[in-house]
C-alpha cells in the first residue's frame, strides 16, 4: 500500500520536499519517540497515586496536594509554546533529547526533596521537560506524516499514553507499598529515560530544513509571566490562609496578568517570528479546537488528579489498590483513542469522533458527580470508563484537526498552542476545583464533628490529609466528607465539558490532506475527490 501510494504524494510536490515515509520508516522513526513519550506520562500517573503518602510523610496539606500537581502543568504550559517555536527553529531531534535531560535531572531531584518547597522547584523542572516532550512529539508526527495517514499514529501516541497512564498508578501504588518508599516513584524514571534517549539517538532520523533564527524572547518573558501570575492567583485565593477572592492581592495579581497578556498580543503582532503567531491561533479551526482543549483540560487534569485520592482517601484503598481501580478508565481512553485514530485514517472523517468524545466526556463526568463514599466501586469503574472513553476520542484528533489546517513550517508552534492552552485549562482545573474540594471537605467534617459531639481545634475542621494518625471516629468523618466533596469536582468538570462539545461543534471538517505540506493549488474539492477514490 504504501508503495502505491508515495509516488502519487509526491509527484505534485515541490522541490526540497520530503519524499514521503514508508509505515516501517515511520515505525522506526516514531520508537525512540513514544519511549519519551511514554516516561513523561508515567512520571506524571506515578506521582498522582503516591501524593496522599507523600503528603502524609512531608506534612503536606490539600492545598500542597494540588501545588505538586499545578506547579508541573504551569511549568509545562508556559513552555510548551516556547518549544514549539524553538522545534519551528531548530533540530527537533536534540531538542527532544535535551528535553529528556531536563526530566531526568528534575526526577532526581524530586527523588531527594525533603520539602514541600524542594519539591515544588522539581515539579517545574520536570514540567518545563514535559513541555518540550508534548510540543515536541506531535510537532515531529506532523513533520513526518500526512494528516491522511495521521490519525492511525496519532493513536499509537494515545495507545503509549493510556498504557502510561494506566502503568503509572498500578507502579507507583507498588512502589509505595513496597520498601523501597515513594521517593523511587521519581527515581524509577530515570532509567527508562535514559533508554528513550538511546533509542532516539539511534532510530529518530529526520531531516531539517535550517531557517533564520528569531526567538521572541519579550513575548516568552512576557506569556510566562503572565500565566505564572493568574495560575498563581487562582490557587491561592479564597483560602482562609492567604486572601479572598475579592481582596488587594487579587486586584493586584490579576490586574498585573492581564496587563501582561494584553502587552503580549500587542507585542505578537508586531514581531517578525511571534511565539504565538496571532494568525494561527485566529484561524477558525485553531481557535475552536484551543477552547474545546481548554475545556478538556479543565476535565482531563482536574478530575483525574482527584481520582486516586477518593479511592485511597475516601475509600480507603491502598496506593496499589488505587491504581488497579483506575484501569477502567484508563482503558476507555485506550479504546477511544486507538479505535478512532484507526477510523479516521479509514475514511478521512474526524469531526463525527469529536461531538462523539464530547458528548462522552459529558455523560462520564455527570455520572461521576453522583459518586460518594458508599458509592459500589463497580459503579465507580463504569463511570470513569466512559469517562476515559471520551478523552481518548478527543484529545490527540483535536491537534490533528489543527495540524490539517497549517503549514509543515508552523506544525510545531500550532501543535504546541493547542497542547499549552490545554495545560492551562488543567492548571486552572486543579488549582480552583482543588480548593473547591479543600473548602467543602472542611465544610463537611465540620458538620460530621459537630453531629458526632467531637470538640474541633480552632472551630473549622482543616482538609488534613494526614488520616493515618487520626483518631478513628475522626477519620471515618474526614473519610466521608472526602468521598461526599469529590462528587462536586466532577460536576463542576461536566459543566466546563459543554464548552468543548459547543466548540467541536462549530469546527469545519476539511477533508484531511495527503501530503505533509500544504499544496500550491490544491484546494478542498481536489482533496475531497482523492478522499473519495481512496475510500473505496
Amino acid at each position: 500500500m504504501a508503495r502505491t501510494a508515495a509516488p502519487a504524494t509526491s509527484a505534485g510536490a515541490p522541490a526540497g520536499t520530503p519524499p514521503e515515509m514508508s509505515h516501517r520508516q515511520i515505525m522506526e522513526a516514531l520508537t525512540g519517540l513514544l519511549a519519551a513519550f511514554f516516561t513523561a506520562i508515567l512520571s506524571s500517573t506515578i506521582v498522582a497515586n503516591a501524593l496522599p503518602t507523600i503528603m502524609s510523610d512531608l506534612h503536606g496539606t490539600q492545598t500542597d496536594f494540588a501545588w505538586v500537581i499545578t506547579s508541573a502543568l504551569l511549568a509545562n504550559a508556559a513552555t510548551t509554546p516556547i518549544w514549539g517555536k524553538l522545534a519551528d527553529l531548530y533540530n527537533k531531534k536534540v531538542l527532544v533529547q535535551l528535553s529528556i535531560i531536563i526530566f531526568v535531572a528534575g526526577s532526581v531531584m524530586a527523588g531527594l526533596s525533603q520539602t514541600i518547597p524542594l519539591l515544588l522547584g522539581a515539579r517545574v523542572i520536570q514540567g518545563v521537560a514535559m513541555g518540550g516532550l508534548t510540543a515536541l512529539s506531535q510537532a515531529i508526527i506532523g513533520t513526518m506524516i500526512p494528516p491522511r495517514n495521521r490519525g492511525k499514529y496519532s493513536g499509537y501516541m494515545g495507545a503509549v499514553m493510556a498504557v502510561g497512564t494506566a502503568g503509572g498508578p498500578l507502579l507507583g501504588g507498588f512502589i509505595v507499598d513496597s520498601p523501597l518508599g515513594w521517593r523511587w516513584t521519581f527515581f524509577v524514571c530515570v532509567p527508562l529515560a535514559v533508554v528513550a534517549l538511546i533509542l532516539l539517538q539511534v532510530t529518530l532520523k529526520i531531516s531539517h530544513m535550517r531557517r533564520p533564527a528569531k526567538i521572541d524572547w519579550l513575548g516568552s518573558i512576557l506569556l510566562t509571566s503572565g500565566v505564572s501570575l493568574l495560575l498563581i492567583w487562582v490557587s491561592f485565593a479564597g483560602n482562609p490562609a492567604y486572601y479572598d477572592w475579592i481582596s488587594w492581592q487579587t486586584a493586584v495579581m490579576v490586574g498585573g496578568g492581564i496587563l501582561l497578556l494584553a502587552l503580549l498580543v500587542l507585542v505578537e503582532s508586531k514581531v517578525e517570528q511571534p511565539i504565538i503567531p496571532l494568525k494561527i491561533i485566529s484561524e477558525r479551526t485553531t481557535a475552536l479546537a484551543i477552547l474545546a482543549s481548554v475545556a478538556v483540560g479543565v476535565a482531563m487534569f482536574g478530575s483525574s488528579t482527584f481520582l486516586g485520592q477518593y479511592f485511597q482517601v475516601a475509600r480507603g484503598a491502598s496506593p496499589t489498590e488505587a491504581g488497579l481501580l483506575t484501569l477502567p478508565m484508563i482503558a476507555g481512553n485506550l479504546v477511544g483513542s486507538v479505535v478512532s485514530g484507526q477510523l479516521i485514517s479509514r475514511t478521512g472523517k474526524w469531526k463525527g469522533y469529536l461531538i462523539a468524545g464530547s458528548i462522552l466526556l459529558i455523560g462520564g463526568l455527570g455520572l461521576s458527580g453522583t459518586l460518594d463514599h458508599t458509592t459500589e466501586l463497580w459503579h465507580a469503574g463504569v463511570f470513569t470508563a466512559v469517562l476515559g472513553l471520551g478523552l481518548g476520542m478527543l484529545m490527540q484528533n483535536l491537534v490533528l484537526a489543527v495540524q490539517n489546517t497549517v503549514r509543515a513550517s508552523d506544525i510545531g508552534t500550532a501543535s504546541a498552542s493547542v497542547a499549552f492552552f490545554r495545560s492551562v485549562g488543567g492548571a486552572i482545573g486543579v488549582s480552583v476545583l482543588g480548593a473547591i474540594l479543600a473548602n467543602r471537605v472542611s465544610e463537611l467534617a465540620t458538620q460530621g464533628l459537630a453531629t458526632a459531639g467531637i470538640p474541633i481545634e480552632g472551630g473549622t475542621a482543616g482538609a488534613s490529609m494526614d488520616l493515618a494518625h487520626m483518631p478513628g471516629p475522626v477519620r471515618d468523618i474526614m473519610r466521608a466528607a472526602y468521598g461526599d466533596a469529590t462528587a462536586e469536582v466532577f460536576l463542576i468538570s461536566a459543566a466546563v465539558a459543554v464548552v468543548a462539545l459547543v466548540s467541536v461543534l462549530f469546527i469545519k471538517e476539511k477533508p484531511l490532506r495527503r501530503t505533509v505540506d500544504i499544496q500550491p493549488g490544491a484546494g478542498d474539492k481536489g482533496t475531497t475527490a482523492e478522499l473519495a477514490t481512496a475510500g473505496r
